[in-house]
């Protein structure tokens, strides 16, 4: 049972108090305009970036309408009024799950552009720790008013005002996602901040995977509460809704690969596309040797258009969120946290050796003699060792006031740097070709190999970690739960088992990795070196019965809590075989200053 704090007990009374007070405001905008409409907003607003006044609020219409504005305040309301864009890169294609389109081609044959508008007020004249209902207003082209229900809008909060910050990654519409946010809200109750890690769809291109995929899980629906998702479990499929959350607490998002959409086309599918980045150096060759034909009139415009359309880009991710100062990276003071948000990604390839795949250790036979269809391995789409302009900054923001005063210090990024995991191999670092040739200088092979002693988190960026105190470092990618601590006292947490798993590689269980090459891949256990900290509370048993130190599966959703006003972080597991059965916590440990 949920025990409602005083705060807790505000924060209601506030959004009473607002429906009294918006009511007015209501009817003054309904006696402008005889009609008035059902819900027609693409998305409920959502809320990021608070600062100790504002905090920014964001939506989404598929019409771009006029007078687009957040009416909030409790004892008189105020408005502020939203500036509209355009995504630029929102598409429907074959394998699109929208509409009348349940199988792959019965709409679309190709991709279609989709026309979504973004909506985002700055909401101002806040006061820290006094939370404010609010309520957004669209007017369509035919003058219909389309409004929101009510939510709650606050300032950023007061150092040693408690918190609670739902650490969550990988929703990407898997089964178990609405479930994993409704049992959130029926456990914890209102949640106060997102910490996302990265891979919040499959596909970031496809418009319906953001906003309403027909079979009832696309990411924003799950994180508001407005999911019809039915899973179906032992014969009995249950309908779950997912949690309203983001209209009433900021996220804070992080890149991670399936953020990323490769080469751009109108033909191929969308799935294709996001399986085909480029790496800029290969784009930038190819265009020095046709650039007098691709741009004759030397136009910087058309050159930085044709390599994004040639390589890889991050455009929708960046049109859908705001992000500080416009970078994939940042740094802010959330309350008693600082905290750090890393762009530590890679393209994720198959581990198959099979002649016909382009996979993350060698290119497929067919493409041999054909290099601008290779796919260069797990390329690196943003570096991050020593040196680069990422690395530069993270050396700064550590060595920053903010960092080094907050009462918490938490890193997050995509990529783990301690897994049991499948994706945690081979090492983070650039591939090195190499390409092997018959007498004829014909190519032969192409393979890749990836030097554990050159990955750039172990051997980059975890020191600078260490050495600046930081507590907690946060990220998913293989789909797992499973959680380490450092020599130096770092908490390194996994909590991705939130839709499905991948599974975990220990015992028996042995990641698929070549054999024969240079490098020696690990087939098990943590390549980095670290052995798993067992639950604290209520492990899992094996087949054995004895107790594992990771969940790894797609029965049970795995999610986590900071506590701030503790310092503890938590970790929840419900059974989704069991759709009535209670949420079990099964993990707790401690933030604690590092010396």
């Amino acid at each position: 049972m949920v025990k409602f704090s005083i705060s807790r007990f505000i924060l209601m009374a506030a959004i009473v108090i607002g429906v009294i007070v918006l009511v007015p405001t209501i009817k003054q905008i309904t006696q402008q305009r005889a009609m008035t409409s059902a819900y027609e907003l693409l998305t409920d607003p959502f809320l990021q970036f608070p600062t100790k006044d504002s905090v920014r609020v964001v939506w989404f219409t598929e019409f771009p309408g006029s007078r687009h504005t957040v009416t909030y305040g409790t004892s008189s309301y105020r408005k502020a009024t939203a500036t509209t864009t355009k995504l630029s890169r929102t598409r429907e294609d074959q394998k699109s799950r929208v509409g009348n389109q349940t199988e792959d081609g019965q709409v679309y044959q190709k991709p279609i552009m989709r026309d979504i508008w973004r909506h985002e007020a700055i909401v101002t004249g806040l006061t820290p720790g006094l939370p404010v209902p609010y309520q957004v207003t669209s007017v369509k082209e035919n003058g219909q008013v389309v409004r929101s229900k009510l939510f709650s809008l606050s300032a950023l909060p007061n150092p040693e005002t408690p918190q609670k910050i739902l650490l969550t990654s990988d929703h990407q519409l898997m089964p178990m996602t609405a479930a994993n946010l409704q049992k959130v809200v029926d456990t914890v109750g209102q949640i106060d901040g997102v910490f996302y890690v990265g891979d919040l769809v499959n596909i970031p291109d496809r418009a319906s995977e953001w906003f309403d995929d027909n079979r009832g899980g696309a990411f924003f629906p799950c994180l508001q509460g407005r999911a019809n998702y039915q899973l179906q479990k032992n014969g009995v499929k249950t309908t779950y809704h997912g949690g309203e959350i983001i209209q009433n607490a900021p996220i804070f998002p992080v890149v991670g690969n399936h953020e990323v959409m490769g080469r751009f086309s109108m033909e191929k599918d969308l799935n294709s596309q996001f399986n085909d980045p480029f790496p800029r150096a290969a784009a930038q060759a190819i265009y020095r040797q046709k650039a007098e034909q691709l741009n004759p009139d030397n136009d910087p415009n058309y050159y930085q258009d044709w390599l994004k359309n040639n390589t890889y880009n991050t455009d929708t991710y960046n049109e859908i969120f705001s992000l500080p100062n416009g970078k994939p990276y940042y740094a802010v003071t959330f309350g008693d946290i600082r905290l750090v948000v890393l762009y530590i990604t890679n393209i994720w390839r198959t581990p198959s050796l099979s002649p016909n795949a382009k996979g993350r250790y060698q290119e497929r036979e067919q493409d041999l003699d054909n290099p601008i269809a290779w796919g260069y391995g797990q390329h690196i789409f943003e570096p991050v060792s020593k040196g680069s302009p990422q690395y530069q900054w993270l050396q700064a923001e550590l060595n920053s006031t903010e960092f080094q005063q907050a009462k918490y210090k938490i890193v997050m990024l995509h990529h783990p740097p301690h897994s049991l995991g499948g994706n945690i191999v081979p090492a983070y670092t650039d591939p090195v070709q190499i390409i092997e040739r018959n007498r004829d200088g014909l190519v032969t092979a192409v393979r890749y190999e990836y030097p554990k002693d050159k990955d750039y988190i172990i051997r980059d960026v975890v020191p600078l970690l260490e050495a600046a105190g930081v507590q907690l470092v946060y990220y998913g990618h293989s789909h797992l739960w499973n959680r380490f601590v450092d020599g130096n006292g770092i908490h390194f947490l996994e909590s991705s088992n939130v839709g499905n798993s991948y599974g975990a590689y220990v015992g028996e269980k042995k990641r698929p990795v070549p054999n024969g090459y240079n490098e020696n891949y690990s087939a098990t256990g943590d390549p980095n070196g670290l052995e798993p900290v067992m639950p604290t509370i209520a492990p899992l048993l094996g087949e054995n019965n004895q107790p594992l130190p990771y969940i790894a599966s797609n029965d049970l959703t795995v999610f986590s809590i900071f506590d701030t006003g503790t310092g503890i972080v938590t970790s929840y597991r419900f059974d989704t075989r069991s759709p009535n059965s209670d949420v079990i916590k099964f993990d707790q440990f401690v933030l604690k200053p590092r010396d």
